[in-house]
């Protein structure tokens, strides 16, 4: 096994490690980030970084991306499309020994189910202009795999959290807010079910479209409340979702109301999630702190 990233981020890391720990700690990794700074920062680290900004192709990365075996893609796409498939198809096309994709996509593709729970038969019907690039992308990249006749993993990620993007690190800076909005839910996954179910999807060739969601999906406030409590300080006050200012960005995330089920791909893996509500995941951040 050989692994390639684009997108060598927070996610992508998770499955690093979680393929290093289930499989062999010497799987060679390689990856892209966006600038020359990073990737310099990275300069002593285990992983082959090559820059690639999504705007021009990468100069170094050919060469890695061609040895890849298993190529995993978290870079969003735009409304040019998907960067690696546009800019990099030669070379994967070039890759003699692909054996599987991954490609991180969102729950946001679905849109607005209001709030009732929801699994991979519901049609996808995007409301912002990012989750519709997201179903673009997707159908480009089933064609891709469909020509060269290797499975590909859709999974469709819930809001991430885990350590160091957590509601304990808005609480720190200040920046945590409970705006409330009667019978709104958002799905959430912390970053080490990503890096897990994505691991043994890649080590087992999983083939499909598939949700990663933890169970509960729960109002924002929740998670707010019950960080302030395990920190030992008083939450902020609760805002009403009508009179809070908000980006418009922030506020077009409280239009998509649904529960996602992930029971699709912990069946097909025979897998649990390590944290199953955002409990587990806080308390274990929390404890991994101290």
């Amino acid at each position: 096994m050989r692994l390639f990233f684009f997108g060598m981020g927070y996610s992508s890391r998770a499955t690093a490690r979680a393929l290093h720990l289930l499989a062999d700690p010497e799987i060679p990794v390689a990856g892209t980030t966006r600038s020359a700074e990073a990737a310099e920062s990275e300069a002593d680290s285990a992983y082959r970084i090559h820059v690639f900004d999504g705007e021009v192709p990468g100069t170094t990365l050919s060469e890695d991306l061609r040895a890849a075996t298993h190529v995993i893609l978290s870079i969003p796409p735009d409304e040019r499309g998907d960067a690696a498939l546009n800019l990099h198809r030669a070379d994967l096309d070039a890759a003699p020994n692909l054996e599987w994709i991954g490609y991180f996509s969102t729950v946001g593709v679905y849109g607005d189910f209001g709030g009732e729970w929801i699994d991979e038969d519901a049609p996808t019907r995007p409301i912002n202009i990012r989750s519709k690039q997201r179903v673009e992308a997707e159908a480009a990249w089933r064609a891709y795999a469909r020509e060269r006749g290797v499975p590909l993993f859709i999974v469709r990620l819930a809001g991430i959290y885990g350590p160091g993007r957590s509601a304990f690190d808005k609480l720190r800076e200040g920046t945590a807010r409970r705006i409330v909005k009667a019978g709104q839910v958002f799905n959430r996954i912390h970053v080490a079910d990503i890096g897990r179910i994505t691991a043994r999807a890649a080590l087992s060739d999983l083939d499909g479209t598939y949700n990663l969601a933890d169970t509960e999906p729960a109002p924002p406030q929740d998670l707010v409340t019950y960080a302030a409590h395990i920190m030992g300080i008083e939450p902020p006050p609760e805002v009403p979702f009508e009179t809070a200012e908000m980006t418009p960005m922030a506020r077009s995330f409280y239009s998509d109301n649904k529960r996602v089920s992930s029971k699709k791909v912990l069946a097909a893996l025979g897998a649990d999630l390590l944290y199953p509500t955002y409990r587990e995941g806080l308390d274990a951040i929390w404890k991994g702190r101290q």
